[in-house]
């Protein structure tokens, strides 16, 4: 009767748990559900859909070129998180001229952005990255407020949330990010 009992609780200790792991654990440390909220990613991603970030990279060797990032920012008497593509990589010097843009004087083939971009902003003249800092875009060039805007800037490693890996609503476009 004793090991009947035991094994209940055990039971209840596993299903307590996982929801604890689930509710608590996981959204924190491992994965979140993220809403898209704007059209600065367009025609990658949508206003309304919904993206899991995984967030364990970013504490190994941070995201890869063109990968969609989420991150916070912190405007003083507010916060805003932002979801953009990786451009440029800690150590890199980023410009942008026309709607070109350059790596450390060469410049990169990349097709993300839905439209020209009518302004270099900050990146018209050169920005060299620092240690842990990543030059942002917005794949819809036109409206986003990204790196080329002084109040987002370089995107320093501490303000990243995770990488988008995943669609997950709505269920019709399901499926891997490009």
């Amino acid at each position: 009767m004793k090991h009947k009992k035991l094994g209940t609780f055990m039971e209840y200790a596993v299903y307590l748990f996982i929801i604890v792991f689930v509710l608590f654990i996981a959204p924190k440390y491992l994965i979140e559900k993220i809403l898209v909220d704007g059209t600065s990613m367009e025609c990658s991603l949508y206003n309304g859909e919904q993206v899991l970030i995984e967030k364990v990279s970013r504490n190994f060797n941070g995201p890869d070129r063109f990968d969609i990032v989420v991150f916070t920012k912190n405007h003083g008497t507010y916060t805003k998180t932002y979801i953009k593509r990786v451009i440029g990589l800690p150590g890199e010097s980023v410009q942008i001229i026309g709607d070109r843009i350059f790596i450390d004087g060469k410049e990169i083939e990349e097709d993300f952005g839905k439209d020209p971009m009518d302004s270099a902003g900050i990146a018209a003249e050169p920005i060299k990255l620092g240690e842990g800092e990543y030059f942002v875009l917005g794949d819809n060039r036109k409206v986003s407020i990204d790196s080329r805007n002084r109040s987002v800037g370089a995107v320093s490693i501490d303000e990243l949330d995770g990488v988008v890996i995943l669609r997950v609503a709505p269920f019709s476009a399901f499926g891997k990010v490009d």
